[in-house]
């Protein structure tokens, strides 16, 4: 089964009304030993909050038929202190669950952006060649929120909310059951309305999240790629794109706002007249029977101070139905499982003289005709092997291949004869240096970029390495040297320095075997001069396997793999193909004015 991309995810929600409990235990399996102490603290002081509240209400009835009506003006310090009492316990026990919630959610936010970035880097590159990398990075920062949202809200809600209305209408009960009857007649039309506006708003809510990713990854792509645009005048372009992406967003975000805050004129016109009732008939059965009004007031107290959380809980499956599509769309990223996994007992590849096989190996990409059928090769240990050919031979892919970017669909690639789908990916690439034709550097400095080659790498040896690469003259010309920030992919350097930096973290990796795609095709002929004759000692005992198109690298090789329509087409060294006239390799070499190979690189897809 192929991997998936998460813009490939059906988008169309089922009304399951178990889905939220489902997705709130799942993530409570996951997480909630986490933070067990902190939840319990956070629930005891929502309980103190909602206790002091209830409390608040209570005291009205003393208040009103004590103190006013009875005039017990020696029960004044006894009642306001308790009033006092119920708003400082409520203040300081707000503010302390506030927030542990809050440092809860972070955590939780913290917790899951490692968890989601472990897992894409274990992903194979099929993922990332069927996603937008834009578009994915506004998804997982826009619905990594929705698990604390969940979270947050399901406490606030249960431990928070519910309690402080069975806490008043405990009040509300235990002062007039009848008006407490009257009261509840604003309960079932607010469920029907919830759930009815909580279908609707599932289905919008994914739409939304899909269309903000399209148009924060569009402005990504078109802030990375500032060069082209202003190059091909596409401001005005790019601009209408973006316009109309926009003002879609703005209007499913209008869209949500008037579905979600529904909730609130349906809530309001239901407790207006609820209230109302209540005040109307109080006050009628009071006229009637001359009754002290303390326990009314505590009542209607009570039942104004219960509208809120109410309220709020009548809100929160719709909130709820908002994180739930955020959840669900981490989730299936989280869910995605990865290919090329490490087969049961895999071992560690041990690398002795480096030799590299490719025996009878046929693969295509996905969806894609067939690029390589039935190639077979040796690469000997220590030597130079170069592969050439024609744009989308299959050169790149091989490369791609013996770093196991991909799965074979048949045929075997061996190092020193051990099969490499039979050992682990990591011992696998740390015993390969590989360069791209299209260097990339990460954020950071000089040293930060070279240093991943190997982390554990001196300074010593990075400067070495640097030096080897032909990089140290204009290190040493930038401002703060090796600790110089290189910007975006190096944005402040050519194209020549960045492919530099590039050779220089292979160096510094010290690995027994070395690709190099297109290695020196950035840079213009004298520092290709110089990083070759850096090359030639870099590779001395190493072997190299090189995708080349300049002649400089090929006549030099031990030996030329010359590819055709994803078949080996012939073998040899540059005296033995030069020596067939009718070869492919000498008709190349004679297109190319005995200069360069003209074989701008390979345009089939990339490891």
């Amino acid at each position: 089964m192929a991997q998936q991309g998460p813009d490939k995810k059906a988008a169309k929600e089922k009304a399951d009304p178990g889905a939220i409990v489902a997705v709130i235990k799942r993530v409570l399996a996951e997480n909630a030993r986490e933070y067990v102490p902190q939840y319990i603290i956070a629930l005891v002081l929502l309980l103190a909050t909602g206790a002091a509240t209830a409390g608040m209400a209570w005291i009205m009835q003393p208040l009103v038929d004590d103190i006013f009506y009875r005039q017990r003006y020696d029960l004044v310090p006894w009642i306001s202190g308790a009033v006092a009492a119920a708003f400082i316990v409520r203040g300081f026990a707000s503010y302390g669950q506030a927030v542990i919630l809050a440092a809860i959610g972070n955590n939780l936010v913290a917790r899951y952006q490692k968890r989601l970035f472990d897992h894409l880097l274990r992903l194979g590159l099929d993922f990332f060649n069927d996603t937008r990398s834009g578009r994915l990075a506004a998804r997982i920062n826009q619905n990594v929120l929705g698990i604390r949202d969940m979270l947050g809200m399901t406490l606030k809600s249960i431990a928070g909310d519910a309690v402080l209305l069975v806490a008043l209408v405990g009040v509300m009960i235990a002062q007039d059951p009848t008006l407490s009857l009257i009261a509840f007649l604003i309960g079932p039309p607010l469920v029907f309305a919830v759930n009815y506006l909580m279908r609707r708003l599932r289905r919008v809510t994914r739409e939304s999240v899909e269309i903000n990713s399209h148009l924060v990854g569009a402005m990504q792509e078109s802030v990375q790629g500032i060069a082209v645009v202003k190059a091909f005048t596409m401001e005005e372009q790019l601009a209408r794109k973006l316009g109309l992406l926009i003002d879609d967003a703005e209007r499913r975000a209008n869209r949500i706002a008037r579905i979600s805050e529904r909730v609130s004129p349906i809530a309001e016109v239901l407790a207006g007249i609820v209230i109302a009732l209540v005040i109307a008939y109080a006050a009628y059965r009071s006229a009637g029977t001359g009754e002290p009004p303390g326990s009314v007031m505590a009542f209607i107290t009570a039942l104004l101070l219960a509208y809120d959380p109410a309220r709020r809980l009548a809100r929160v499956q719709v909130n709820l139905e908002r994180a739930l599509v955020n959840a669900r769309m981490i989730y299936e990223i989280i869910d995605i499982e990865p290919h090329q996994r490490d087969v049961p007992g895999a071992g560690e590849l041990a690398v002795s003289e480096g030799a590299v096989t490719f025996e009878k190996v046929t693969f295509s990409y996905q969806g894609s005709e067939r690029v390589l059928d039935d190639v077979s090769f040796h690469a000997a240990a220590g030597r130079v092997t170069a592969l050439v050919g024609a744009s989308g031979a299959g050169k790149s892919t091989i490369i791609a291949l013996i770093q196991r970017f991909f799965d074979l669909e048949s045929g075997t690639i061996l190092i020193d004869g051990q099969d490499i789908s039979t050992v682990t990916k990591s011992s696998l690439r740390r015993a390969i240096a590989y360069v791209s034709q299209h260097p990339y550097l990460f954020e950071g400095n000089v040293r930060d970029n070279i240093r991943y080659g190997r982390p554990d790498a001196t300074d010593a040896e990075i400067e070495e390495a640097a030096r080897l690469a032909n990089a140290e003259e204009f290190i040493s010309r930038m401002p703060q040297g090796y600790d110089t920030m290189v910007g975006e992919n190096g944005v402040t350097l050519s194209g020549g320095q960045r492919q530099r930096l590039s050779i220089a973290r292979a160096i510094v990796r010290n690995a027994p075997i070395l690709l190099l795609d297109e290695a020196t095709s950035a840079l213009d002929n004298e520092s290709e001069k110089k990083v070759q004759e850096a090359l030639s000692v870099v590779m001395k005992g190493r072997t190299t396997i090189v995708v080349a198109h300049r002649l400089s690298t090929v006549v030099n090789s031990d030996r030329i793999v010359v590819m055709d329509r994803g078949r080996v087409a012939e073998e040899g060294s540059h005296r033995e193909l030069m020596a067939r006239p009718e070869g492919l390799y000498a008709r190349l070499h004679q297109m190319g004015q005995a200069s360069t190979l003209e074989l701008v690189g390979d345009g089939e897809r990339e490891g």
